[in-house]
């Protein structure tokens, strides 16, 4: 919530080449409290004030010799601050307000002043303009949190799968469609084979030598999306012998709660003849 202190301790810009509307704007500011309230009767400056100062308002007349106040709105547009900026035009010409807000000015105080109009407005001006800018900064801190909590889980991903390849002979990831995306570790060269034959999808040439049974209830696990631990299997090899493996996996799901695959590590156990 934007208070009335932050109201009032926002940063005020008046600029109009009469020194009586001025000082009529200025005492109007201060007795209700505002404490941050500059002018100038020189519209030339005004653009390198905004970059100075940046301020919450700018109130502009619209007709002042040398620059008028539609010049000052180009300038401050090429500032590359409009979508930021809050400005009030000052007018006593009826047609010339639909121009000033189609060139950038927010809203507009008739000529000459009715004070109780000329205060409204300023306030609910800058109370729209404050929680602009609050919501601006919310949106920056959360997108700065968002893209550090990323970086986090990102190296806490890559510190998961160094840690599990270093406990086990193999880490292994599959998508939703059961395709291997990740197979880390030795396994063709220690093993001699290729483990996507028994926990994916596998040709007959491939499936030789496994156990069916135990592909069947593994692959039933899968499909169930249950995690398993130390799932054992074997593999009978051409020479007679038998390999040993355990295995144990998870199931991944995104945020929003959709399965995304599996991963998990494998062992070998001693082979037996």
């Amino acid at each position: 919530m934007i208070s009335e202190d932050d109201i009032l301790n926002a940063s005020v810009l008046i600029v109009d080449d009469n020194a009586a509307n001025v000082e009529l704007l200025e005492q109007l500011l201060q007795s209700a409290g505002y404490t941050h309230v500059t002018s100038t009767m020189d519209p030339t400056v005004v653009c390198a004030m905004h970059q100075e100062i940046n301020f919450d308002l700018i109130l502009l007349d619209l007709k002042m010799p040398v620059m008028n106040g539609f010049q000052v709105l180009q300038g401050l547009k090429a500032l590359g601050l409009a979508d930021e900026l809050s400005v009030i035009v000052l007018t006593a010409e009826p047609g010339q307000k639909l121009r000033a807000l189609q060139a950038g000015a927010k809203d507009f105080i008739s000529k000459p002043f009715d004070l109780v109009e000329v205060k409204t407005r300023i306030h609910n001006m800058l109370e729209i303009r404050l929680c602009h800018t609050k919501i601006q900064c919310h949106n920056t801190a959360l997108e700065q949190s968002v893209l550090e909590r990323t970086a986090q889980l990102v190296e806490s991903e890559e510190r998961f799968r160094s840690l599990t390849a270093l406990a086990s002979d193999w880490y292994w990831e599959q998508n939703e469609s059961g395709d291997f995306t990740t197979v880390s570790g030795p396994v063709i060269e220690m093993i001699g084979i290729r483990m996507s034959a028994f926990m994916g999808k596998a040709t007959a040439e491939e499936a030789t030598g496994w156990d069916e049974s135990e592909r069947q209830a593994l692959q039933a696990k899968i499909a169930a999306r249950e995690p398993f631990l130390n799932f054992a299997f074997s593999r009978l090899n051409a020479d007679g012998s038998k390999h040993f493996y355990r295995v144990s996996g998870e199931p991944v799901f995104n945020p929003a709660g959709h399965f995304t695959g599996y991963r998990g590590i494998g062992v070998e156990l001693p082979a037996v003849s």
